[in-house]
C-alpha cells in the first residue's frame, strides 16, 4: 500500500539523520574545545536535525510498534488483547492530541512563514521558519499511521 511504503520511507530517511547529527556535533565539540571556534549555526542545525529525527520519526515508531510505553498493566496479556487496548488508546489519546498539536501549531507556523523568522543568535540561521515547520510532521506521521492501521485493521 502507498501509506505503508511512504511511512517507512520517511521514516528511514529521517533515521539517516542520527549519525549526521552525531558527527556534526563532534565537530562543534572539537571546535569549541580544541581550537575554541563557536559555530552557532552548526549548533542551531544539530537542534533543527534533533527536531527532524524527533517529530518526523514519530510515526514510524508508531507504524513499527517500537515507541516506549509503560505496559506494565498488560505485559503478559494476549496479543489480540493487546492490539485492541492501543487502538482504543490511540483512539481516545493519540488523535486527540494529534488534533491538538496540529491545530495549535498551524497559527505558528504560518506567522513564521510570513516573517520568515531568523534566528536572533549573532552567526545563528536564516531560516528558523523550517524548523517551526517541522512540527506538523509530528500529527501528520501519527495520523498516517493510524489511518494505516485502521484500514488494514491492525488491530483484529
Amino acid at each position: 500500500m502507498y501509506l505503508e511504503k511512504t511511512i517507512n520511507s520517511l521514516g528511514k530517511f529521517i533515521s539517516l539523520m542520527i549519525p549526521v547529527m552525531t558527527i556534526l556535533m563532534i565537530v562543534i565539540i572539537v571546535a569549541r574545545y580544541f581550537f575554541g571556534i563557536g559555530l552557532t549555526g552548526a549548533q542551531e542545525l544539530v537542534m533543527y536535525i534533533h527536531a527532524l529525527i524527533f517529530l518526523g520519526c514519530a510515526g514510524y515508531v508508531h507504524f513499527k510498534d517500537e515507541h516506549v510505553r509503560v505496559d506494565i498493566f498488560y505485559r503478559d496479556s494476549s496479543n489480540s488483547y493487546k492490539k485492541n487496548i492501543n487502538f482504543f488508546l490511540s483512539l481516545f489519546f493519540l488523535i486527540p492530541v494529534c488534533f491538538v498539536v496540529g491545530f495549535y501549531s498551524y497559527e505558528l507556523v504560518e506567522m513564521s512563514w510570513k516573517i520568515k523568522e531568523t534566528s536572533t543568535e549573532a552567526g545563528g540561521l536564516n531560516f528558523v521558519y523550517l524548523q517551526k515547520s517541522l512540527v506538523i510532521l509530528f500529527p501528520a506521521t501519527l495520523l498516517a499511521t493510524f489511518l494505516y492501521q485502521l484500514l488494514n485493521r491492525k488491530w483484529k
